[in-house]
């Protein structure tokens, strides 16, 4: 079985939903609330789990009912999890507002976070995998760290440069494919990477300036969350030695499915779904 390990956060989402976004000033009254778990790096884990990859989640969380929740829900999702249960800190959350049309609008807050050396006590599930996947809503330290493993193992890195923030030479030079989305690559310079591969949201991906992949055809109802599927079923196509174009081909077919229902985990497809519209079965 192919093997993806991520190195992410895990926290509790809640989503508040409005007409439209606000202006100056402007007091809104939101339709409706929910929550749920989250973060990018539990969702692409599920997210790679569900396409049938092995798959090893390190994360940070508090003594607290969230981080007993995240928990729960890497066990039900089948994760082989490694927590850092950071004391008198609370577990990552995130407050995400949706409009009419499905856009969102999200912000975080960080407490317990992992630290180098939480990285290093990870190294066996590095070593033994064939693709680590990485996000930036952890400290550049931990990321720096994850990819020295990576190539003192030799296992290939897929880095989601999201949030945005400067990535160093020597990390650039460890990762095997980057994937920003439009506005994140302006950021960054793309040639430092061996593939770039930019997600279009409904026009699809562009890999290496090259190649395009095209979106289904959805309607969309909450974008939240598409990208981490995107990385997440990209991840486990590489790691089952998949070319690029087959890979992205299944992660853009993977969030357009994501894309048209509500939320995040219940909206992460298994693989059968993804083959299903994909071969049009």
């Amino acid at each position: 079985m192919p093997k993806v390990s991520v190195i992410g956060i895990c926290g509790k989402s809640t989503f508040m939903y409005v007409e439209h976004f606000h202006q100056n000033g402007e007091t809104l009254i939101a339709d409706s609330v929910y929550e749920e778990i989250g973060g990018k790096g539990i969702n692409q884990a599920i997210a790679a789990a569900r396409m049938g990859a092995e798959v090893s989640f390190l994360a940070a969380i508090g003594d607290d009912d969230s981080g007993r929740q995240c928990c729960n829900v890497a066990s039900q999702n089948g994760l082989k999890a490694f927590w850092k249960v950071k004391t008198n800190k609370n577990t990552a959350f995130a407050f995400i507002l949706k409009d009419a049309s499905g856009e969102n609008r999200v912000t975080e807050f960080k407490s317990a976070q992992l630290c180098e050396s939480d990285v290093l006590d990870f190294e066996a599930e590095i070593a033994s995998s064939d693709i680590l996947l990485l996000q930036q809503e952890v400290s550049p330290e931990v990321n720096k760290a994850a990819v020295a493993l990576s190539q003192k193992h030799h296992v290939k890195v897929i880095l989601n440069p999201a949030p945005i923030r400067e990535i160093t030479d020597d990390v650039a030079r460890g990762i095997f494919a980057v994937t920003p989305n439009e506005h994140e690559k302006q950021a960054i310079d793309v040639q430092r990477f061996e593939n770039c591969i930019t997600t279009l949201g409904s026009k699809g991906c562009l890999i290496n300036e090259q190649v395009s992949i095209d979106a289904i055809d959805v309607t969309a109802v909450d974008t939240t969350g598409a990208g981490d599927v995107f990385n997440g079923v990209l991840a486990a196509c590489i790691a089952e030695k998949t070319d690029i174009e087959t890979a992205c081909k299944y992660a853009v077919t993977a969030s357009g499915i994501s894309v048209s229902g509500k939320y995040v985990l219940n909206s992460i497809p298994y693989r059968h779904e993804i083959e299903r519209r994909l071969y049009n079965e």
